[in-house]
């Protein structure tokens, strides 16, 4: 099980866990599945969006497992995002279906999901004001209790920077794609400056890692799976992560140490295993 050691404090001044269940792709009896293993194996943060079209089955599946692990709502945290498709005026609908959706009350971490606003070309300098129109909501919604901490996800260094210099209230989490061939140095770097917690999501590079030579030959060293020593290798730098298998929930009895740690850092290329590339957005 996890304990209070295993949870960041956010700025906004409540914990989340850092080992969390990412539900990407995730529907019907595999996610009721993946979230009964989950819980099972400690696991207390589950990541959805509007665009996973699974925040409802989430939602069910949580009110209906929680009571036979003897947890209440409160026990764990609920993460979701905001469609891409309703930046700007549409915001606050968005963010009220993604409500009535998981259905569980509050939602413990509201994230602006892309800094792009779906259907605007990349270069558009609305997206710039359609995002702050919707981070504007999300302070809204945050002050009024329907949200304990608001976030965003994917944004660049830069992105990050212009909100940080305009919000009421700062970013709890910035989610990025997070592994040793996209180390993300400066975002890793403004985040820890700025107070926000980072999460990674991808940080087995989609499986492709896990047959990557030099990850093979730490985690032969250490004893331990490919997976877990990429987990560890994020966790080590104070980053959440959102991985989904019970083997994965064994990272926090052992240490990369310096040498492996930096061995992992070098494979660092720029190389995304998801395709689309936030720092087009204007």
């Amino acid at each position: 099980m996890l304990s209070r050691k295993d949870h960041v404090q956010l700025n906004c001044g409540i914990q989340m866990p850092l080992l969390g269940l990412g539900t990407y792709k995730l529907h019907g009896e595999e996610l009721h599945a993946s979230v009964d293993m989950s819980l099972g194996a400690g696991y207390r943060t589950f990541d959805t969006a509007a665009v996973y079209a699974n925040e409802a089955e989430l939602g069910r599946a949580l009110r209906e497992l929680l009571p036979q692990y003897s947890l209440k709502r409160a026990d764990v945290f609920i993460i979701s995002k905001l469609d891409p498709a309703d930046h700007g005026t549409q915001a606050l609908n968005g963010c009220l279906r993604s409500l009535d959706r998981v259905g569980c009350g509050l939602i413990d971490l509201f994230l602006l999901h892309w800094p792009g606003t779906q259907g605007l070309d990349p270069a558009d300098p609305q997206n710039s004001s359609n995002r702050a129109q919707s981070w504007t909501v999300l302070e809204d919604l945050y002050a009024s209790g329907k949200f304990r901490a608001i976030g965003v996800s994917n944004y660049t260094s830069s992105h990050l920077r212009e909100l940080l210099g305009n919000c009421r209230v700062p970013p709890a989490v910035l989610q990025a794609e997070f592994h040793p061939t996209l180390c993300q140095r400066e975002l890793l770097r403004v985040c820890t400056e700025s107070g926000v917690c980072f999460q990674a999501y991808s940080s087995l590079g989609k499986g492709a890692l896990l047959q990557e030579p030099e990850v093979q030959a730490v985690a032969g060293q250490c004893g331990r799976t490919p997976a877990q020593v990429l987990l560890r290798w994020a966790l080590q730098q104070g980053v959440a992560v959102l991985p989904r298998s019970r083997e994965n929930a064994c990272v926090y009895d052992f240490e990369l140490s310096p040498q492996n740690m930096l061995r992992l850092s070098r494979l660092d290329c720029g190389r995304r295993f998801c395709k689309r590339d936030p720092s087009w957005v204007a």
